[in-house]
């Protein structure tokens, strides 16, 4: 039995050789691959295909556009009613007005108006103490007096000798004479300082030159004044105009009687006006050329009011106009013939303005672009029709 389980036990053996720990594998070992690294290196690969035919959808668009006619708007060339303006901004002010000084020095005693107050012409507007000149003046009315009777005096004497006749030496007779003649040509040089003296003390009383309103008030009582000083302003607003100023590139184009509308700072309404008056030089300092700008019918606004002024240079009742957006160089704009466009020379006449009157170059019926920004000479354009 001991025999028959040996017998088995071999029996059971393996017949491959039994392997030792000193042995070298047959198959070289594998790192083993983590489970959560097998989507991540998937969703890579996915994005940077999906990126790059991104790319190339881009580049192809990109080169359909290219290769395509560039879209442009335009506008067909019309004879239309066209009108040249000129925006200015001028300011109110009177057609009559004066700023009041006083044409001697001393101090200011009274000022019995304020600014607003209406005043007619002769009226009392100030007054300087007149207290040394009331001197200067009694002091010549006493002159004269002495030589008035200086003047009786020579007169009698002289009468009296006429009256005596031969019993009078000649000599005395032409001496006499000599005294009245003397003694009325000293009357006459004090009256004539009398009057002057007079007249200086009613320089002293400042009086309105005009009807108006005071505008502004400048002085206070007490205060040292003199011709350097202005007291007061005063402006007759019955009739008012738009003073302004124009840059001397259009001074040539500015005439008397030119048409112009007017709106008034703070008001949406517009008033009628008439250019009355353009300077004949141009400030040098400024550049600027003076005009002013009568209201066709009268308003009311205070003096110094802002007022936004187109005055009308130029109107035809048909011209060809074109944006100034579609000129090349001011020169030259660009017509589409048969889906290119082709630069085509034009003269315009400069203005400041949106749009431009073409007075060579265009012909009616045509069509331009009104951009010319980007456009090159033949390109081929699509028109997109306004």
């Amino acid at each position: 039995m001991t025999a028959a389980k040996n017998k088995q036990t071999e029996g059971n053996e393996s017949p491959l050789p039994r392997q030792t720990s000193a042995m070298t594998p047959l198959v070289p070992a594998l790192r083993p691959v983590s489970p959560a690294q097998v989507p991540k290196r998937r969703l890579w690969l996915w994005g940077a295909v999906g990126l790059l035919g991104l790319t190339l959808a881009a580049l192809a668009v990109s080169q359909f556009w290219t290769a395509g006619p560039t879209p442009v708007a335009v506008e067909t060339a019309a004879l239309a009613p066209a009108t040249r303006v000129l925006a200015v901004n001028g300011r109110i002010a009177a057609v009559r007005s004066v700023d009041v000084r006083s044409v001697v020095t001393g101090t200011l005693v009274a000022l019995p108006v304020a600014a607003g107050d209406r005043v007619v012409e002769g009226q009392v507007l100030a007054q300087i103490e007149p207290a040394a000149q009331n001197a200067v003046v009694r002091q010549a009315l006493a002159g004269l007096d002495a030589a008035l009777v200086s003047q009786q005096q020579a007169s009698e004497t002289y009468d009296r000798a006429v009256s005596l006749g031969a019993n009078v030496p000649k000599s005395v007779l032409e001496a006499d004479a000599h005294a009245l003649q003397s003694a009325t040509q000293e009357v006459a040089r004090l009256t004539a300082v009398l009057d002057q003296a007079q007249i200086v003390l009613e320089t002293f009383t400042v009086r309105a030159p005009i009807a108006g309103t005071v505008l502004v008030r400048d002085a206070e009582a007490g205060q040292i004044v003199g011709p350097s000083t202005r007291l007061l302003a005063l402006a007759d607003l019955s009739e008012l105009v738009v003073e302004a100023d124009v840059d001397e590139a259009y001074a040539t184009q500015i005439a008397t009687d030119q048409q112009a509308v007017l709106q008034l700072a703070g008001q949406t309404g517009t008033q009628d006006g008439h250019v009355s008056f353009v300077s004949n030089s141009v400030n040098a300092a400024t550049g600027g050329l003076a005009i002013k700008i009568s209201f066709d019918a009268q308003v009311s606004a205070p003096v110094g009011l802002t007022v936004a002024t187109n005055i009308i240079v130029d109107r035809r009742d048909a011209a060809l106009t074109v944006p100034r957006s579609a000129l090349l160089n001011g020169r030259a704009v660009f017509v589409v013939e048969d889906g290119v466009a082709k630069l085509r020379p034009v003269t315009v006449v400069d203005w400041p303005a949106a749009r431009l009157i073409v007075t060579s170059g265009l012909t009616e019926g045509e069509t331009v672009i009104a951009d010319a920004t980007g456009i090159a000479d033949g390109q081929t354009v699509g028109v997109d029709q306004p």
